[in-house]
């Protein structure tokens, strides 16, 4: 099991992880020490648990905020499913009306040379 030396908030860790998984690890550690950074910018120096507990709500805050804006985005593509699938039966009702009409139009044509 590899083990990957990340810095968060200044401050070193060595964290092991699954084989493969390393690259995951590194960018998951940079998105909580660029939140980190933000605290101390913020707070100056904190003790390191807290530092990492509010880096981590921070995270959590805007994982939230992308669920629910991902929840909205697929209510508004399942809306425009619907309405593309009665778009769709809208033409293909004014199609056969279209056609029944070139129809029609040929009869009457027909009857009046007749």
């Amino acid at each position: 099991m590899p083990e990957v030396s990340i810095t968060i908030g200044g401050r070193g860790f060595e964290v092991a992880c699954q084989d493969g998984e390393e690259a995951f690890l590194r960018a998951a550690a940079r998105m909580l020490d660029r939140e980190a950074h933000t605290l101390s910018q913020q707070f100056g120096r904190l003790p390191e648990g807290r530092m990492l507990l509010m880096a981590g709500l921070m995270l959590a805050d805007k994982m939230l905020e992308m669920e629910k804006t991902l929840a909205e985005a697929a209510k508004e593509i399942e809306r425009c499913r619907k309405a593309d699938g009665a778009n769709a039966e809208v033409a293909a009702l004014l199609s056969q009306i279209a056609d029944r009409g070139e129809t029609l139009a040929r009869e009457i044509e027909d009857k009046t040379k007749g």
